[in-house]
């Protein structure tokens, strides 16, 4: 159970830094060159233009992939542990009758 926790905040953690990285260039436009609040993201976006603004947005359609995959592992990841919670609690709904069964056997024995 435990494991299973660490292993989603794993999956949990690059969501929140690509969705961070999207904020935190509030100033200029992506792909607009160097001080002008889209550089600094390699050569061709430093350059600025239009191949720095198609850079530019090559990365974020790459990081939304990255996202909407990792999202879609974590939702697995949950469908499958509510799978195995729901088994766990049939398997113990079983043993409940079980021993209610052995118990009223037990009482008729008694009378």
């Amino acid at each position: 159970m435990a494991l299973a926790r660490i292993h989603a905040l794993r999956l949990w953690r690059p969501i929140s830094a690509v969705a961070c990285e999207s904020r935190c260039f509030s100033s200029g436009e992506w792909g607009s060159g160097v001080g002008k609040g889209g550089g600094t993201g390699g050569t061709i976006r430093d350059a600025g233009g239009a191949f720095g603004k198609m850079e530019a947005a090559h990365e974020e359609q790459y990081f939304r992939r990255l996202q909407q995959e990792q999202l879609k592992n974590l939702k697995k990841h949950h469908d499958e542990e509510i799978e195995a919670h729901e088994r766990e609690i049939n398997r113990h709904k079983e043993a409940i009758s079980r021993l209610y069964k052995r118990r009223k056997e037990i009482e008729k024995h008694d009378d």
